[in-house]
């Protein structure tokens, strides 16, 4: 079973499916996430920030059978998100793509990554996942620990998988 909630030294932390309503709050918190650690993710904050509200609706996965969105919640406030998506053909649906994980920084160290990556591998086990993967930019030490201690073991790299500001990253492609 995978914890629901997380007691911390900042307060008690709930994780929970997406909702409807939480549209606008999770648009601002992505936008944070690529807005505070741009060669972290290989969305870009200029292109995604000029998507129309249904973009964002797509990629809420609120009632979806094709991913899931989790977030991490204290009192009202969206602290932290980590999504899932099934692979799109039926030869692929085996597999999910764990994608967006993301934790405020004032949040981070009380293990609620781990712990939305472990509801969205759940979501995935109960809907036919054989294999979640991901990739992590190679010299994002802090991340990959995470992974690792959620399971996922590193099982190639992707080399200037990203480049930022002129600056080229490897990924490491992980699995669990």
């Amino acid at each position: 079973m995978v914890a629901q909630t997380l007691e911390s030294p900042r307060g008690l932390v709930t994780f929970r499916r997406s909702l409807d309503s939480d549209l606008v709050d999770f648009r601002e918190l992505r936008l944070e996430a690529l807005r505070n650690n741009p060669a972290s993710f290989g969305s870009d904050y200029e292109t995604v920030k000029a998507n129309p509200m249904q973009f964002w609706v797509s990629r809420l996965y609120a009632d979806s059978e094709d991913g899931a969105l989790f977030f991490a919640v204290h009192g009202e406030e969206l602290i932290g998100m980590c999504g899932i998506q099934l692979g799109t053909s039926p030869k692929t649906r085996h597999s999910a793509t764990v994608w967006g994980v993301y934790v405020k920084t004032e949040w981070q160290g009380l293990h609620i990554a781990r712990s939305l990556i472990e509801n969205c591998i759940e979501w995935g086990k109960n809907h036919g996942v054989k294999v979640a993967k991901l990739a992590v930019v190679a010299d994002n030490a802090g991340a990959i620990r995470c992974y690792e201690s959620a399971g996922f073991t590193v099982y190639g790299r992707d080399p200037k998988a990203m480049c930022h500001a002129g600056v080229y990253y490897d990924e490491l492609l992980m699995a669990r």
